[in-house]
């Protein structure tokens, strides 16, 4: 987390914060906006070293930052990870997953069927077991926020494979935790960018193309950024944002269109 000089505003002091995926592009930036804001976070990954970078640079910072590596899509690993954070800090305000679903794009009638429901399943998989356990805790508190990334849309673009029918499945999942969460204050809130440049491979081949796609259908000509996620992440999880839920954080710049 770069001392940019950047004035935080505390919305999350005291707060704690589960982030899986946290040791990629999109998971950095959410931890270190959370713990900008004050929020004590508990970073889960498969890569160490890559945990122990956000979690150094959080410190440097002057924020909190604890790790473990933890396989999202492990029932056991999940409980087991939850439970020692809401017994070291008490409480789970926070839980944000965004780790890689491992889907494979390519048009339908030539993907496998295994390839294409890869990600739906892991997309189903990873954020039930993930919301389910700090739910437990949640409830207990009777307050907390789930947070899902990469919500869908009307649109879809060909060969995407499994993965916009995976984005699907998270938004009905999500409606399904709001409705049954809702009634012990817990807000579950979708977050979707239409596509983050920042994140696409410089070797990629097709990188400029997919850039200026993205640029292109967006109404603000810009897409959303890192900082943008980590902005509104750190919103919506505050207090600021304590009468939504079973809703979408649309940051796409106009790109996708809300139902």
């Amino acid at each position: 987390m770069p001392d940019d000089g950047n004035q935080h505003s505390d919305i999350l002091q005291g707060k704690t914060a589960v982030i899986y995926g946290a040791g990629g592009p999109v998971g950095t930036a959410v931890a270190e906006a959370f713990a900008g804001e004050g929020a004590n976070v508990f970073l889960a990954g498969r890569t160490q070293s890559r945990l122990d970078r956000v979690a150094r640079n959080i410190r440097e910072a002057g924020g909190t930052a604890e790790t473990a590596v933890v396989d999202a899509l492990d029932e056991t690993q999940v409980d087991e990870f939850v439970a020692q954070v809401a017994k070291k800090a008490g409480r789970i305000d926070i839980s944000f997953n965004l780790i890689s679903l491992g889907d494979i794009q390519q048009p339908l009638m030539e993907i496998s069927p295994a390839d294409f429901l890869q990600p739906i399943a892991n997309a189903a998989r990873t954020h039930f077991l993930t919301t389910r356990a700090s739910a437990r805790h949640m409830i207990r508190q009777r307050s907390g926020v789930v947070l899902t990334f990469g919500g869908s849309g009307p649109q879809t673009l060909a060969g995407l494979g499994g993965f916009k029918v995976a984005l699907d499945a998270m938004e009905g999942l999500r409606r399904q935790w709001a409705l049954e969460l809702g009634k012990h204050g817990i807000r579950v809130v979708t977050i979707v960018t239409g596509g983050i440049t920042e994140t696409i491979p410089w070797q990629m081949e097709g990188r400029e193309e997919i850039v200026g796609e993205i640029i292109r259908t967006a109404h603000l000509n810009r897409a959303a950024t890192l900082e943008d996620v980590g902005n509104v992440a750190a919103f919506a999880a505050s207090d600021k944002a304590g009468s939504m839920t079973d809703a979408t954080f649309n940051i796409s710049g106009g790109a996708i269109v809300d139902y």
